[in-house]
């Protein structure tokens, strides 16, 4: 029906009919899937939830005398620095630790615990300055040896977001059925099955609108963050073997994409430090995917429901790599706010934020009308083949 490019001189034009995802399970339902093919020219989608596999690529700069840096702090999070002289990776998960001079340990502030790379990532998007400490390796060629200053985003070279795993395609539902609260990357999972935790939106979720990653690849334009970003590859525990409904949306974990964008085109809105109590920090990302509507399949393919996608239900009590599940449940049974498990009522709640994954939608649609975002072709698909490899004891001397 169309070419990426016949949506792009559209939108340039500012002819473009754009609809959100839930717009689009709207029309197609009123006005039936051809005719929404034949009117719509993009269906945007948003997710806003927690996305641990985040960090901040950053260039410094070259200091006078020049400086090989080899260990590095920035608001007291360390961040890695095992690349060339003076570039960074700081990991949105990485937490705050102490300085040691001179044999003694100098106490970080008091809200150093609650904080982490994501909350040092959010205040350099938001234009803060940031504390930076570092000790380098002295060379022939980089003779300084410390370094102690104040950065902001303006002051750096580069800074953009390079995340190995965002969006996971679908993801598991959490319970406790043990005795006692588990602090978990799902937040508090309370004894003897009290609460159920989930973290994906369901039906709007990006990756259920496309299950095959028929429209994405790397090079694929995106929202990210409040920017421009791209899908630069598969994003790590990439999983598109998992088992699938007849509709093709996995029971489980799935496909993921690894996310690359310029962080001073960011709005801090989208890019939020959180933490989890006794888990530890995080970051809150908000991701929007377009899709052409190139065809009527992707419209097809958009009229999923809540009732006909599903999670395993998993039980943290069990400290192993598989645990046991209590079976699959449905994003509406999980959306209704309760589930039934061995005859109890359990309470749910999401850690995605349905209202802000909305936004983002919206956000990005606006881009679109207003001329502001134009699509890109993808250079090389998304692989559809990667097993999922588990790190167990493989044999040989000193492994048990």
């Amino acid at each position: 029906m169309r070419t990426i490019a016949e949506i792009n001189d559209k939108i340039r034009q500012r002819r473009a009919v754009v609809w959100t995802v839930e717009e689009t399970k709207a029309q197609a339902a009123e006005i039936g899937v051809k005719a929404a093919a034949k009117q719509v020219d993009v269906i945007v989608t948003g997710t806003f939830e927690p996305m641990e596999s985040t960090g901040a690529m950053i260039n410094l700069g070259h200091t006078d005398p020049p400086m090989k840096i080899r260990s590095c702090w920035i608001d007291d999070v360390p961040a890695y620095a095992g690349l060339g002289a003076v570039d960074l990776y700081l990991g949105a998960t990485m937490t705050p630790e102490p300085s040691i001079e001179g044999g003694e340990v100098i106490e970080t502030r008091e809200s150093a615990p609650l904080r982490g790379g994501g909350h040092v990532i959010e205040d350099l998007i938001a234009g803060k300055a940031v504390h930076l400490r570092a000790r380098g390796q002295v060379t022939d060629c980089y003779p300084r040896a410390t370094l102690d200053t104040t950065i902001n985003q303006d002051t750096i070279n580069q800074f953009y977001l390079f995340n190995p795993r965002n969006l996971y395609q679908n993801f598991i539902v959490g319970v406790n059925g043990g005795d006692r609260v588990l602090y978990t990357y799902l937040g508090p999972l309370h004894p003897r099955l009290s609460n159920a935790v989930y973290s994906n939106t369901g039906a709007i979720s990006p990756l259920f609108n496309d299950p095959d990653l028929d429209l994405l690849g790397i090079g694929s334009r995106i929202f990210l963050g409040g920017g421009v970003g791209y899908i630069s590859w598969e994003g790590t525990q990439h999983f598109p073997l998992q088992k699938r409904l007849p509709n093709r949306t996995p029971i489980g974990p799935a496909a993921t994409l690894a996310l690359i964008g310029d962080a001073k085109q960011m709005q801090s809105r989208w890019v939020r430090g959180c933490y989890f109590k006794n888990y530890g920090p995080s970051i809150m990302l908000g991701v929007g995917i377009p899709f052409p509507v190139l065809h009527e399949e992707v419209i097809n393919r958009a009229l999923v429901k809540d009732e006909e996608i599903v999670a395993p239900v998993v039980d943290f009590s069990i400290p192993r790599r598989v645990r046991p599940t209590f079976g699959l449940v449905s994003y509406a049974q999980l959306k209704s706010g309760k589930i039934k498990l061995e005859g109890k009522t359990i309470r749910t709640a999401p850690l995605a934020s349905i209202p802000l994954s909305r936004q983002v939608a919206a956000e990005l649609k606006s881009w679109i009308l207003n001329g502001q975002f134009t699509l890109s072709e993808s250079v090389a698909p998304i692989p559809r083949d990667r097993a999922f490899l588990p790190q167990d004891s493989w044999g040989g001397a000193g492994l048990t």
